[in-house]
């Protein structure tokens, strides 16, 4: 007897930032402890992978930019199946689990997914695992943790219908009988077939089961303890905490003795000039209570010269306060080290899977640079980096 094959999905995101892309390595690194094998690709690397005659479950993690747009790396994917020449049971044969990013502040909300989510149903695709839509105006892990955790239980269940239909078919082909007999023989199968299912789902809901009574007397003793910045109630230990695996290492960051030039602002973009222009005005537009302010900023550009084209796009980098900067620097205890240059480079024999130099960040430039320039210091901390 050969040995078992891990079971494969295809995994597919499209980022803009990053995000799609650190959810669906997490997903990846969880797979191979559920003795599952996923298949990891960028959307856009289409030829990589192939809808039309995927056969396994597809898990699909797609971000929202602009005002409802896709990623810039799902345009063409969204452009090909958004071709009206394709038939309505295009895709009749694709089963698929999706997870849009969105932020609810905008108009659009999660609707990079929304249109895949959308146009794949219209071309006969079917969900195996039902759609999840995480705000980042609340924070994205209420929602992809929890979808996350349900995912692998719903590919339990999508292989086994795999296999039930791979059996079917397997049946059909060698049988000679007339189809009353094949009807009851398909009939038997799908019924050892469906108590597999409840077998498995109970073993589960035993380990949910009892998970979910560790948090609650969990809850229920530290329902009256006092809460604390300092230390876990209950403790950490004893927590049914959910947090996403630490990477393996793959930056390696030098400090050098040494003093020069900073990398001009325009390194950090991908192509362009950069321009230095005043904030002329800003307006809060959302309530005092808002979980997250947005303001409508006018900028003056009078003064500036440069060529556009409708449809050209522009990006603002704002710098960190240099007090906080330094505040910074002095927590960390590198206060000394901040005119240091710093190289980063990619570790030699990292494990991580597609490794490559950070782009926000210049290869070599001090390090003060970096805090002021590069780094969103004030951002609240997700639960990733914590």
């Amino acid at each position: 007897m050969c040995c078992d094959l891990k079971r494969r999905f295809l995994l597919l995101y499209a980022t803009q930032k990053g995000q799609a892309k650190a959810i669906a390595e997490e997903i990846w690194q969880q797979a191979g402890a559920h003795g599952l094998e996923a298949d990891m690709h960028c959307i856009s690397e289409m030829d990589k992978y192939n809808l039309e005659t995927e056969k396994d479950p597809v898990v699909i993690v797609i971000s929202t930019t602009g005002t409802g747009d896709p990623p810039d790396t799902a345009r063409k994917f969204v452009k090909k199946i958004q071709d009206t020449t394709l038939p309505p049971d295009h895709f009749a044969h694709l089963h698929y689990g999706l997870l849009g990013l969105g932020d609810s502040e905008y108009t659009f909300f999660c609707n990079g997914g929304k249109t895949v989510d959308q146009r794949l149903q219209e071309l006969g695709a079917q969900h195996f695992y039902n759609t999840g839509l995480a705000d980042d105006s609340v924070g994205l892990e209420l929602v992809v943790d929890p979808w996350i955790d349900g995912l692998w239980l719903a590919l339990e269940e999508a292989f086994l219908l795999q296999k039930e239909k791979e059996g079917m078919s397997s049946d059909a082909v060698s049988s000679s009988l007339s189809a009353a007999p094949y009807v009851g023989h398909e009939l038997n199968l799908s019924s050892e077939v469906q108590n597999l299912k409840l077998e498995d789902e109970r073993m589960m809901s035993s380990d949910v089961l009892t998970q979910k009574l560790v948090d609650i007397h969990l809850v229920a003793s530290a329902r009256d303890t006092e809460p604390s910045l300092v230390h876990s109630v209950p403790p950490v230990s004893q927590s049914a905490l959910n947090i996403p695996a630490l990477p393996p290492e793959y930056i390696e960051v030098q400090f050098q003795d040494t003093h020069g030039e900073n990398p001009h602002l325009s390194s950090l973009i991908s192509e362009g000039t950069t321009f230095e222009v005043p904030v002329t005005k800003a307006v809060q537009l959302t309530r005092g209570d808002a979980i997250k302010t947005a303001l409508l900023l006018e900028l003056d550009i009078a003064g500036t010269v440069f060529d556009y084209q409708p449809g050209d796009a522009f990006c603002v980098i704002c710098p960190n306060n240099v007090n906080e900067v330094e505040e910074l620097l002095h927590i960390l205890g590198l206060s000394e080290k901040g005119e240091y240059f710093v190289c980063v480079k990619v570790k030699q024999g990292t494990k991580k899977k597609g490794a490559a130099h950070p782009q926000h960040i210049p290869e070599r430039s001090t390090l003060k640079f970096i805090l002021t320039w590069c780094l969103e210091i004030r951002a609240i901390p997700k639960k990733v980096f914590m």
